[in-house]
């Protein structure tokens, strides 16, 4: 009995030793002073997401790794987790395996034309007023609209994951897919009455919500096309590209349709464009962008406004991990909501 145990006891450690495995802790603290002349308030605020995250790969041999991730996000100035509502994992919280065949993950994360696109865009799909990934690039499309109130708009939870191997240097394919669960959701109105909304709080989606997703990279150039429906059938289709004609210029653009007939009585149809750059200047790096949104209020026909929005922004490295910035943008939707926003702050990661 004891040489039993003591051979399995050898076998285990022999596994153990075989099997290579990591855990990286990182995260993000991003923190500065903001200004809106709509709103004469000056606050502090972040440009990006604060995040505090958990990576792990396990070598299982032969090609084969198994993978996690966790992200927990949290607010800069008062250092409470990111809007109570809102999952403790709300950044990322995916787990799966890595092999010849590419990555499959399930949990909670990005879809696949949000987490795409996000190369595209002058602030790298940061949340900054200034920037451009979560309104216009969007066409201000909703990735989760069953989700509770006040939750993240561009993520899929219950949802399962795939990235196709880099095809010859040159093509990846990712699928994301998500179950019909209602995640909370409040009482969405639509095509309904107040008396009888068309989604009822808590109902299940009508559809299994799913996004694709293509990128081309050859040399100095880059595309990606991409197509989303979420829970109420809303659907959206994405195309973009980029191109580098000097090393240091990195010139981008998108275009986007979003399509809410399923659940919008009139102008269910928005559109958007993004023009934008990333120049790099010594140690700095220069972000602009142009862009406009129509119809921006789908429910005010026939006065339909036009979002339009241009932004300036210029980041300088004090070292690999951390850099000073200065945003500045001009959004204009109707004459009563426009306005000009102003920020200075740090950004470091660890």
């Amino acid at each position: 009995m004891k040489k039993t145990l003591a051979a399995l006891a050898l076998t285990g450690v022999a596994c153990g030793a075989s099997a290579q495995s990591s855990v990286t802790i990182y995260g993000t603290l991003d923190a500065g002073v903001s200004r809106r002349t709509d709103t004469d308030v000056t606050a502090v605020g972040k440009r990006d997401n604060n995040k505090l995250g958990f990576r792990g790969v396990e070598d299982l041999g032969s090609g084969l790794k198994a993978l996690f991730q966790l992200e927990i996000r949290y607010e800069p100035d008062t250092g409470a987790i990111e809007n109570t509502v809102r999952p403790l994992f709300q950044g990322q919280s995916r787990v799966g395996l890595q092999g010849d065949f590419g990555t499959l993950r399930f949990g909670r994360a990005l879809s696949a034309f949000q987490e795409t696109s996000t190369a595209f865009e002058p602030w790298s799909g940061m949340p900054a007023v200034a920037g451009y990934q979560t309104d216009l690039q969007v066409a201000g499309y909703t990735s989760d609209p069953l989700s509770v109130a006040g939750n993240s708009l561009n993520r899929f939870s219950n949802a399962v994951f795939y990235n196709s191997p880099v095809i010859g240097n040159i093509f990846q394919l990712n699928i994301t897919v998500a179950s019909k669960e209602a995640n909370n959701n409040p009482a969405i109105i639509g095509r309904g009455t107040a008396a009888a909304p068309q989604f009822p709080a808590n109902s299940m989606a009508p559809v299994n919500p799913y996004s694709v997703s293509a990128t081309v990279t050859q040399g100095p150039f880059a595309a990606y096309g991409a197509y989303e429906r979420n829970a109420v059938s809303t659907k959206l289709w994405s195309v973009g590209a980029s191109y580098k004609p000097i090393n240091d210029l990195k010139l981008m653009a998108t275009y986007q349709r979003q399509d809410q007939d399923y659940s919008v009585p009139v102008n269910p149809i928005t559109k958007a464009w993004m023009v934008g750059a990333n120049w790099n200047v010594g140690l700095g790096l220069v972000r602009a962008g142009i862009g406009r949104k129509t119809p921006d209020n789908i429910f005010n026909s026939p006065n339909i406004a036009k979002t339009k929005q241009f932004s300036l922004g210029y980041d300088y490295n004090l070292s690999p991990r951390t850099y000073v910035y200065v945003d500045g943008t001009r959004r204009k939707a109707t004459a009563a909501a426009t306005f000009n926003y102003y920020s200075v702050g740090i950004h470091h990661n660890f």
